[in-house]
């Protein structure tokens, strides 16, 4: 298989002069694209980096983390990208475990790194800031290195980067990805997704997931357009979509619904219209999307294709579905390059399978093309999750008599409430089609009778003030929802919790970190 550098030589032969990068006053075709990639590569070669060596990556989404993300390629380099908000002790703790060589940092991380004491003994590169004293060379310098001819020093068996899992259990785990591994997950997300060349993405989603990763080498796959967003907001991601003609979309739930509420509050519309029509295709993943959502979306873009696509970090795809509306909350079948199954919650071997409908902990294949080989130095970690020759995802779910998966969860949010197993999102999907819902999430609450007891919190869409616990209930007995899955409590909250790239912080709901407009309401059992 062509390791990663060579592929991106692939698009600049094919489609030399075809837009390749957007950013704020940027626009690079293929071939100028290179140019600068090459330069970039000679710098990071004059400072000493080559094959094999760790570069920490703390930028937002901008058109310098795309081209070092190519650059790293070439050289073998093992891009380590982290969160731009990253703290001091983060950026000390990635340092340490990934044996990090080199820190590139801009504006939105220079406390960050200038508080770090293990970046003090680095390269330190600034980005965006010319004038920075903190920083060992800049991003200029480097470009004004003499470019040389671009050949990979890469094959596609070194390792391309290291992705950091959220850590929301305990400290991050590092999650090293080949270049095969990360090609084949790259060119899955073209077939899956149906995408022709030339397409354009908005490259919202971040270069320090897996998400913004696809879509930023599937893009180049398809000699297709990267349009740069550093930093989410709604109106300037709409704004984009209408003046770069965007195609396609991937997206988690959230900034849909964001970029959806933003709409119709600035323009009254949540119909089609000329400013999204460019759009043909939807994807999103990193959670489910609720059915309220699915059919606005479907209403408003009205596409041609419309993707659930689930996977991580560790096992890029492990299912797709490519009509999201046909089966809401379904996530298909396993992706191409997977091969999954359901096992009981404490089955110790892959043979252990639940039958259809009952719910289990959803296993990959490790043999899959896009699946990763184990931790970085975390022998606990893969003691836990890699058992001959699988990956045990940690996430719930179940295969309905047709064969389609559903994700219902996680294991540790599973809600054991009177002795019964509880998954929060179909709980979630019914309240979410209650008129007057913005958001919600159910997480399970201490209770000395019942264990746990099943509580919704729930944001209220604008103007919708009148919203109250008993309207909820009445929906939820009025719905096919079964009796012991109801909640008993609903609290009304200001925002949902959530992480940066807008997965649900249940632990953060269940104590009680949120900040609510009123006290929790409580209809009648």
């Amino acid at each position: 298989m062509l390791d990663l550098g060579t592929t991106f030589l692939q698009s600049v032969e094919r489609s030399p002069h075809a837009l390749a990068l957007v950013d704020d006053g940027v626009r690079l075709t293929y071939v100028q694209w290179h140019d600068q990639v090459a330069r970039v590569a000679a710098g990071l070669s004059a400072l000493g980096l080559g094959r094999g060596d760790r570069l920490l990556s703390v930028l937002q989404n901008r058109h310098e983390a795309a081209t070092l993300h190519w650059a790293c390629q070439f050289l073998g380099v093992v891009v380590v990208p982290l969160n731009w908000r990253a703290k001091p002790e983060e950026v000390d703790y990635c340092i340490a475990d990934a044996d990090v060589k080199a820190v590139f940092f801009e504006g939105a991380s220079a406390d960050a790194v200038l508080y770090s004491s293990g970046a003090r003994t680095l390269l330190r590169i600034a980005v965006g800031l010319p004038d920075n004293d903190d920083a060992t060379s800049t991003w200029a310098e480097l470009l004004s290195a003499e470019p040389t001819a671009l050949e990979s020093a890469a094959d596609a068996d070194d390792v391309s980067l290291m992705l950091y899992t959220s850590g929301t259990t305990g400290k991050p785990k590092g999650v090293p990805r080949r270049h095969r591994q990360e090609r084949a997950a790259a060119l899955a997300h073209v077939a899956q997704n149906l995408y022709r060349r030339g397409e354009r993405t908005l490259g919202v989603m971040p270069l320090y997931h897996t998400m913004g990763v696809r879509s930023l080498l599937a893009m180049a796959l398809v000699d297709g357009t990267f349009v740069c967003m550093p930093r989410f907001d709604t109106q300037g991601a709409l704004a984009l979509i209408e003046r770069e003609r965007v195609t396609c979309l991937y997206l988690v739930p959230t900034l849909y619904h964001d970029l959806l509420t933003q709409r119709q509050r600035s323009t009254g519309v949540e119909g089609p219209g000329a400013d999204i029509a460019s759009v043909t295709k939807l994807g999103f993943a990193g959670a489910p999307m609720h059915d309220a959502l699915l059919q606005r979306l479907s209403r408003a873009f009205e596409p041609e294709l419309f993707v659930n696509h689930y996977g991580s970090s560790e096992v890029y795809t492990v299912s797709v579905d490519q009509d999201a509306m046909k089966k809401p909350g379904s996530a298909g079948r396993a992706g191409l390059n997977t091969r999954l199954r359901i096992v009981r919650l404490d089955a110790r071997s892959a043979e252990e399978r639940v039958a259809p409908n009952e719910e289990g902990q959803i296993i990959a294949d490790l043999r899959g093309d896009e699946a990763f080989e184990g931790y970085w130095k975390r022998p606990d970690a893969n003691a836990k999750s890699l058992r001959n020759g699988w990956y045990y995802t940690g996430d719930i779910g179940y295969f309905d008599d047709d064969g389609d998966l559903y994700v219902t969860g996680r294991v540790d949010d599973m809600i054991i409430s009177g002795g019964e197993n509880i998954s929060p999102v179909d709980i979630e999907s019914v309240i979410s089609l209650c008129p007057g819902v913005g958001e919600v999430a159910v997480a399970g609450l201490t209770d000395e009778r019942w264990g746990q007891r099943v509580v919704a919190f729930v944001t209220r869409s604008s103007g919708q003030d009148a919203l109250d616990a008993q309207t909820l209930d009445a929906h939820c007995r009025s719905s096919d929802l079964p009796n012991f899955k109801r909640p008993r409590e609903y609290v009304f909250v200001a925002e949902i919790p959530k992480s940066p790239v807008g997965k649900i912080l249940r632990r953060k709901l269940v104590a009680g970190e949120y900040d609510a407009p009123g006290t929790p309401d409580t209809p009648t059992n």
